[in-house]
């Protein structure tokens, strides 16, 4: 899907086999509209007790933890499973929130924090590449910074056509539109216009488009090429930016960071490794908010084993 194919509404969506996702958007819906010490206290909850249900998704949290932080004290690392299964529930309450609050209750609830930095490149008539990493709040804060400066969002549109729709409605609710993560040529436009193009290099995207660089403990983990392609053919700034929660005040904190600076360009290794420093970073910011459940490292060199044969899904 381009970003001039939004998914609409189809009265086909009223079938039988699309209501039990009619009734999921319905109750993220109401839900959202629940004082806010509700949601934190249900969705921590639900964590819980999905990953009793779902054993292997807290396999691999376990797994990426110890793959990535083989040094970090037992209980230490037992405590940030917890912490992280948690905040794994709560993530459907701050989508239901990045979804469906009004403009002023996420402004209420959530501070920005250097946006000097977009305003001085957006003088210069400079492309912005939001940098950004799968924390479980990232509907969230993608929302929150839509509200002051609208961007592009890099799309993977949903299988399910019912589901689509409202995912697309609810990300575009407070940005430019939505980009297909295929379409690089309309990222590359965008970006060479002065647009902000947000786009999230950390997972495990496959072997298409991709290298082997170091992140965290782990020597060879599959990273994606977009970056530099992206920032080689449109020579934007590559901005970082993290969203974190407050436990304690249930506050959240949006933080654009400083543009990078000495970006390799023109050698994908290089930027690969680069880029994988600056992820760091952002999940240090806060692991625990961190999506650990997604597979990281699932893909290998030719060769080399499975890091995930005790806990695949």
């Amino acid at each position: 899907m381009s970003k001039s194919e939004a998914p609409t509404f189809s009265y086909k969506f009223l079938l039988p086999r699309y209501w039990p996702t009619l009734m999921m958007v319905l109750i993220m819906y109401l839900l959202s509209w629940l004082p806010y010490f509700i949601q934190f206290r249900l969705g921590q909850w639900i964590g819980q007790g999905v990953m009793r249900v779902l054993p292997k998704r807290r396999q691999t949290i376990e797994k990426n933890l110890s793959l990535c932080f083989p040094d970090m004290p037992e209980q230490e690392r037992n405590r940030l499973v917890e912490m992280n299964i948690k905040n794994a529930g709560l993530a459907l309450f701050e989508t239901g929130m990045a979804w469906f609050w009004p403009d002023l209750r996420v402004r209420r609830h959530v501070t920005l924090e250097g946006m000097e930095h977009i305003y001085k490149l957006e003088s210069q008539g400079k492309g912005m590449l939001m940098m950004a990493v799968h924390s479980m709040n990232l509907e969230l804060g993608a929302r929150a910074f839509g509200i002051t400066k609208a961007g592009m969002g890099v799309y993977r549109p949903n299988s399910n056509p019912c589901f689509d729709y409202f995912q697309y409605q609810g990300r575009a609710r407070s940005n430019r539109t939505l980009i297909d993560r295929r379409d690089v040529k309309g990222m590359i436009h965008a970006l060479r216009t002065g647009k902000v193009v947000w786009y999230a290099p950390d997972h495990d995207y496959g072997r298409r488009r991709s290298t082997f660089a170091p992140l965290f403990a782990v020597e060879k983990a599959c990273t994606t090429t977009g970056t530099s392609l992206l920032a080689d053919a449109s020579e934007c700034a590559v901005v970082p930016f993290t969203i974190v929660r407050n436990t304690e005040s249930g506050q959240y904190t949006l933080k654009i960071h400083e543009p990078l600076e000495a970006f390799p360009h023109k050698d994908e290794q290089a930027a690969a490794e680069y880029i994988n420093k600056a992820v760091e970073r952002s999940i240090m910011e806060a692991p625990e908010q961190y999506m650990w459940l997604h597979r990281r490292f699932k893909t290998r060199p030719e060769g080399e084993t499975c890091l995930y044969a005790k806990s695949s899904s």
